[in-house]
């Protein structure tokens, strides 16, 4: 906001003045209003702290999918190796297990 040489006049006429001053408090209204959020520290760590909240989600979200598919990738990895007589012990166990249980 500059201000004119005061050897000239600022408006041609009262109405125009009573438009400038308007504008003049619109924009000092911004101003006060816009350094008041930058000095409200704790409104600030807030929303911060939110952000970080968020990405840390997203974050463990994804990791979360990448170690299930890993996971996955083992188990059938595993099981294609496994010997057939394994197997076998592993499917009669799991056979008399059942059968124990219920």
């Amino acid at each position: 906001m500059t201000q004119p040489p005061h050897d000239k006049p600022t408006a041609a006429s009262p109405e125009e003045l009573r438009e400038q001053v308007e504008h003049t408090r619109h924009e000092l209204g911004d101003m006060v209003e816009a350094l008041a959020d930058k000095t409200d520290v704790k409104a600030r760590a807030q929303e911060k702290t939110a952000q970080a909240k968020e990405q840390a989600s997203a974050k463990a979200a994804e990791l979360t999918g990448q170690v299930k598919a890993k996971a996955a990738e083992a188990a059938h990895l595993v099981q294609e190796r496994l010997p057939d007589p394994v197997k076998d012990k592993a499917a009669a166990a799991a056979d008399q297990a059942k059968a124990t249980a219920g």
